[in-house]
């Protein structure tokens, strides 16, 4: 429910509306929740299966495990049995769960015993919890059972218990999602007889079970955990249904304890009561303390901090809000939490209170009570003074600031200036008129200064408006009895007005203090999102600390097994060994550590671990020279909105290295196994043929006539050729990966170049058809005609790998528009649309028709770098006209005549002649 109208909670509808969404679309599940196996959790699923069976649902068992008991394979009788199948692991055959065939035959309710069981190896899923995810999300309903001792969250509380670890877990948010779970519950006494009768293991696996994880201690703290598991899930329902159904409440189903602390009354005494009546109904209890503008003060801060750790030490969860009116607040907090019990403190009184102002001790309680409803006030007196020597802590002295005189003294002047201007108007205007001047100074004086100096002013003011201004004037005294009746109202006026202005400017004062903290945290988000360097992440987090909690800040981060020191602010932050234990200490705990907590208080500063879903990140430490609690409310919930914004910057960052290392580690091993599948055939290949031609050339060179020593030769030339190509690829993009390619530009004729490339790929080419088309009064271009000559190279040899025998290789060169192209058209299998730019990927290399192509598939992407590092482009397509491949080089034209292209070519190659010799 809204907190100021019986309105419903948004968020519940939405969270029903989902349910029912989800409910319609999947499939419902209903979990029989054992504390121990043999509780009769089975037994249940199968009695309810039966139960659904004769409602006339169609109903099959999936999976029941009987465990040889009798009682329970008879009720698998009358119930279809999926039957299991068989998954081969390590040459034996098992049997698990057939969840293909369980979704062809599509069920409306399905029993799936132990939900936390592993699948055998080779199965789709590796849990049995997939597998009943997978049937609920086809619309099956699915009956299933699992132990207290297989929920994830509860398997170290187990551990603790039984000293045994549960390896199988099933996710809480498993158990979250369901839509019913009912608990199989037994008594310790009851489940060992049991045991000992042999109904739950064989005798010989009974007797190890008594002695060890079956003890009645095991089983009494296995019953709870599940008996409040149980409950804590029925008092979200209850809590989610009262908000959906805009119910005010409370209902008494479970007892719930609210202590409601307030500067005026708050004292260990009343958290101790609410600690004892929580025990007495066994419930859990709440401390709240709604804040207000006139808590601002440092003093008040720090009394209000000592109590909500003493709070925390006792067990209560504390709560703090921003708020004005207290009792309405609370009451507010109260019924949106389902409280039943509200403990209330009795301010301290002077005796004369008792007659003077007998209601003032009730302003917070007397409005608990009024609206409390049917929820009961307790309301907790003052404890004694000896008492409270002996059972309170000791607290630190509260620094009360000394009244500021510099408000009270303009509040004077302002009533002096009303009195003037008052004087001024008396002339024209009615006295009751002239007043408006003093509410008006009294307004102002509210607004800028607060409650007390408006309250001074108000009684100088109708002090001043009696002298000045009601007959007879210049004395106090009131002649007529309607001058007394405009004065009390007018002093009445004055206070409301007072009261008003006061609570204006608190309001304002605290939300502009909200919205300076909420813009630097936003500031700050802002530039974690901007960070990629650890130390600057670590820095930025130092300085916004310590900036807006005003204190000493330093993060420790592990390294080589131990904690240090990776910034501080200011930076000059050593460590002592006490500071360094604690901080250790808090990185193993994952809890706070160091000054002001219970672990480790000797420490200078307190430590506080950063902490994701994953566990600790880092540890903060805090330290300043103020004595008493170091952290108020306030700048705890300040701090926890910047460590968790650090933590998952700092997880962010660590994810993004691990990333790194994960894509650099897969490049390697694509790289290692490209190379190692080059080396086997593309190295291996050619090596062979060559030791092959000089074996025989050696051994049978007397036998073989001249064409056959020429077949011979030509073979181990044209293998050596081969391996030389290999050899320069992997060189060439050793070059490019290094960034070592620095070209050597000329003006070069293009059509010349791809006439020697044609040369080179003589004998590659010698199956294909090759033509060579270049366009008349070409221009030249400055390029490097060695790496040019070698990417057309590449693309011919890639055409002769990926084209048939006797197809058509043809080149043209020609140039438009300031730009020279050259052309590469084969009539091989062509390109599928997604691939085009994908073939120019390192290591990539395509299937044509049943095999791989041989080769290391670099040749384009060398192809590509070389173009592009002239300024070039390359690009790969389709041909329209019938299959094939179209690669297209364009690069800028050169700017010149053609002699003086011939003369700068010239004079070029003698330059390099010269410098070679």
């Amino acid at each position: 429910m809204d907190e100021r109208n019986d309105r419903p909670d948004p968020d519940a509808l939405l969270r029903r509306t989902e349910r029912e969404a989800a409910e319609r679309r999947r499939g419902r599940l209903k979990i029989f929740l054992g504390a121990a196996p043999g509780v009769g959790k089975t037994y249940e699923m199968l009695t309810v299966g039966h139960r659904n069976r004769r409602e006339g649902v169609d109903v099959v068992v999936g999976v029941a495990e009987t465990h040889g008991r009798a009682e329970t394979a008879a009720l698998l009788e009358g119930l279809e049995v999926v039957p299991r199948h068989d998954v081969a692991y390590r040459g034996q055959v098992m049997q698990d769960m057939d969840l293909d065939a369980i979704l062809a035959r599509r069920p409306g309710l399905a029993l799936v015993d132990e939900l936390a069981h592993t699948n055998v190896p080779g199965s789709r899923h590796p849990k049995r919890w997939m597998d009943v995810e997978e049937l609920l999300a086809a619309g099956i309903d699915v009956l299933t059972t699992v132990n207290i001792q297989h929920l994830e969250s509860l398997n170290d509380v187990v551990a603790s218990i039984t000293r045994v670890r549960v390896r199988e877990t099933v996710p809480d948010n498993v158990i979250d999602r369901a839509d019913e779970i009912e608990l199989v519950d037994l008594t310790p006494a009851d489940l060992l007889q049991r045991l000992r009768e042999g109904k739950v293991y064989a005798p010989d696996m009974a007797g190890r079970a008594l002695l060890h994880y079956f003890s009645p201690g095991n089983l009494t703290a296995l019953r709870e955990l599940a008996l409040r598991q149980t409950a804590q899930r029925v008092d979200a329902q209850l809590l989610d249904h009262m908000k959906a159904s805009a119910i005010v409440g409370p209902w008494a189903a479970g007892e719930r304890v609210l202590v409601c602390l307030t500067l005026q009354d708050a004292g260990p005494g009343l958290l101790r009561y609410g600690r004892r009546l929580a025990e007495r109904f066994h419930a859990a209890w709440i401390v709240l303390h709604v804040e207000t503008s006139r808590d601002m003060s440092p003093g008040m801060r720090q009394r209000m901090a000592g109590l909500m750790h003493l709070a925390q030490s006792m067990g209560a969860e504390t709560v703090t809000i921003p708020g004005q009116d207290v009792a309405a607040d609370t009451l507010a907090y109260a019924r949106k939490r389902n409280v039943t019990q509200i403990v209330a403190g009795r301010p301290s009184r002077r005796p004369w209170a008792d007659w003077v102002a007998p209601w003032a001790w009730v302003s917070v309680t007397r409005g608990l009570m009024t609206a409390a409803g049917g929820i009961p006030i307790h309301v907790v007196g003052e404890a004694a003074p000896d008492e409270a020597a002996r059972g309170a802590p000791r607290e630190a002295p509260v620094s009360r600031a000394r009244p500021r005189l510099g408000p009270y003294v303009v509040s004077t002047g302002a009533i002096a200036a009303s009195v003037a201007v008052g004087v001024l108007l008396r002339q024209g205007l009615a006295v009751s008129n002239v007043s408006l001047t003093f509410l008006t100074a009294i307004l102002g004086i509210a607004v800028a200064y607060g409650l007390w100096p408006s309250l001074y002013a108000s009684l100088l003011a109708m002090l001043c408006f009696n002298f000045f201004f009601l007959p007879p004037l210049y004395t106090f005294t009131i002649a007529a009895p309607d001058n007394i009746v405009a004065l009390f109202f007018f002093l009445a006026t004055a206070i409301i007005a007072s009261h008003l202005g006061a609570r204006v400017r608190n309001q304002a004062m605290v939300a502009r203090h909200r919205a300076e903290v909420t813009e630097a945290l936003y500031r700050f988000s802002r530039k974690l999102a901007g960070i990629v360097a650890m130390d600057d992440l670590l820095w930025t987090t130092c300085h916004q600390i310590a900036t807006m909690l005003d204190m000493n800040a330093v993060i420790l981060l592990p390294a080589d097994g131990t904690l240090s020191v990776k910034a501080g602010y200011p930076p000059e932050n050593a460590l002592a060994p006490s500071d360094l234990a604690a901080a250790t200490w808090s990185w193993q705990h994952n809890r706070r550590a160091g000054r002001g907590s219970d672990n480790l208080p000797g420490a200078r500063r307190l430590f506080v671990p950063l902490r994701t879903a994953h566990g600790p990140v880092a540890v903060v430490g805090l330290d300043t020279d103020r004595s008493g609690p170091l952290l108020d409310p306030e700048q705890q919930r300040l701090l926890d909105a910047l460590n968790d914004q650090a933590a998952l910057a700092i997880e962010r960052i660590r994810l993004a290295a691990d990333l790194d290392r994960v894509r650099l580690n897969a490049e390697t091993e694509k790289l290692r196994a490209a190379l190692l599948t080059s080396i086997s055939h593309d190295l291996r290949t050619p090596l062979a043929s060559i030791l092959g031609a000089a074996s025989s050339l050696d051994s049978y060179d007397a036998l073989l006539n001249a064409e056959g020593r020429r077949e011979l030769l030509a073979t181990i030339r044209e293998e050596a050729e081969r391996l030389n190509r290999f050899v320069a690829n992997l060189l060439d993009m050793t070059r490019l990966e290094a960034g070592a390619l620095a070209p050597r530009r000329v003006p070069a004729d293009l059509g010349e170049i791809a006439g020697s490339a044609l040369a080179r790929a003589a004998t590659i080419l010698q199956h294909h058809s090759v033509t060579l088309e270049v366009a008349p009064d070409l221009k030249l271009a400055m390029l490097d005609d060695v790496l040019v000559e070698q990417a057309v190279f590449n693309l011919l040899d890639n055409a002769a790998k990926y084209t048939p025998p006797g197809s058509r290789v043809a080149i043209a060169v020609g140039g438009e528009a300031g730009w020279l192209w050259l052309r590469v058209t084969d009539e091989g299998p062509g390109l599928a649309v997604q691939d085009a730019e994908r073939v120019f990927d390192k290591f990539t290399r395509f299937h044509a028709g049943d095999r791989t192509r041989p080769g290391t598939g670099l040749g384009l992407a060398i192809a590509r770098g070389f173009v592009e590092a002239m300024g070039g482009t390359i690009a790969a397509a389709s041909r329209t006209d019938r299959s094939g491949a179209i690669f297209t080089m364009r690069f800028p034209a050169a700017e010149m005549k053609q002699g003086e292209a011939v003369r700068e070519k010239t004079i070029g190659s003698a330059a390099n002649e010269t410098l070679e010799g």
